[in-house]
C-alpha cells in the first residue's frame, strides 16, 4: 500500500492508488506523469475551503480584510507548515538528484505536493471530504486564528528595527528566478549596510521577500536582544 502511514495521518484511504501515487510524485522522478496537475486543481480547492471558512469565522469582516487573511493561509509557506505536520517529504518521489538537492525539505516540493494531496482528495471523494480534512490540518495548525498575527507583515517590522537600530533600510536583491513560468522559484537574500543576513525562497519574489526578513529578524533579535 503506496504510503500507508501517511493515509492513517491524513483520516482517508484512496480506492485509486494511482491518484495518491500521482499526488506524491514529483516531476523530476518520471517523465510518465507528476503532480503538477493534481496540484493546479489543489490549490484552486484550497482557496475556495479557506475562503469559505474564513467567511463563516469572521461574519463582520469586509471583502479586503477576509481577501488578506486567505491569502495568508492560501501560500507557500502555510501549506509548507501542513505538509510538515504530515511529514509529506518522506513519501515523496524524487529524482535521485533532487533528492541529493534536499527536495524532501523544500518548501515548494512540500507545499505543491500538499496541494496535490487535496485534489486528489476532491477528484475521488468530492469536495467536502477534501474539506474536511484539510480543516482538520488547518485548525491544528492555526489554533486560535489572530487577524493581526496572521496579517503581520516581516518587510516593514525589519525596517523599523534596521532604521532604529543601524539608521538605514533593508536591501532586497534577488539571487536567482528558477524553473519554468507557471512554477517559478525566487531566491531572495537581504542586506544591511551591505551585510548578507539571509537567503530565502518563494514562488513569488513578495513571499521571498517576506520570508527573508522573517528570518532577518529572527537573527537580529538574537545579536540585539530586541
Amino acid at each position: 500500500m503506496v504510503a500507508e502511514e501517511l493515509q492513517k495521518s491524513l483520516g482517508y484511504q484512496f480506492r485509486d492508488e494511482k491518484l495518491i501515487t500521482e499526488a506524491l510524485t514529483h516531476r523530476s522522478y518520471t517523465k510518465e506523469f507528476n503532480n503538477e496537475r493534481l496540484e493546479f486543481l489543489g490549490d484552486a480547492v484550497l482557496d475556495l475551503i479557506v475562503g469559505e471558512y474564513l467567511y463563516n469565522l469572521f461574519p463582520k469582516a469586509e471583502e479586503g480584510m477576509l481577501s488578506k487573511l486567505r491569502a495568508a493561509l492560501v501560500n507557500e509557506d502555510a501549506f509548507y507548515k501542513l505538509a510538515k505536520r504530515l511529514n509529506l517529504g518522506k513519501y515523496l518521489f524524487l529524482s535521485p538528484a533532487e533528492e541529493n538537492n534536499g527536495g524532501r525539505d523544500k518548501p515548494s516540493i512540500l507545499s505543491s505536493a500538499f496541494e496535490a494531496i487535496i485534489g486528489a482528495i476532491y477528484l475521488e471523494a468530492g469536495f467536502d471530504k477534501a474539506k474536511e480534512i484539510a480543516l482538520n490540518l488547518i485548525k491544528q495548525e492555526y489554533s486560535n486564528i489572530n487577524p493581526q498575527e496572521l496579517l503581520k507583515d516581516y518587510k516593514t517590522t525589519l525596517q523599523e528595527i534596521t532604521q532604529a537600530h543601524f539608521g538605514v533600510v533593508p536591501e532586497y536583491k534577488l539571487l536567482s528566478a528558477k524553473g519554468p513560468d507557471h512554477q517559478k522559484e525566487f531566491e531572495i537574500g537581504v542586506y544591511i549596510n551591505g551585510k548578507e543576513y539571509a537567503k530565502a525562497k518563494g514562488r513569488s519574489k513578495k513571499a521571498a521577500q517576506q520570508e527573508g526578513a522573517r528570518l532577518t529578524i529572527e537573527k537580529l533579535k538574537k545579536e540585539l536582544n530586541v
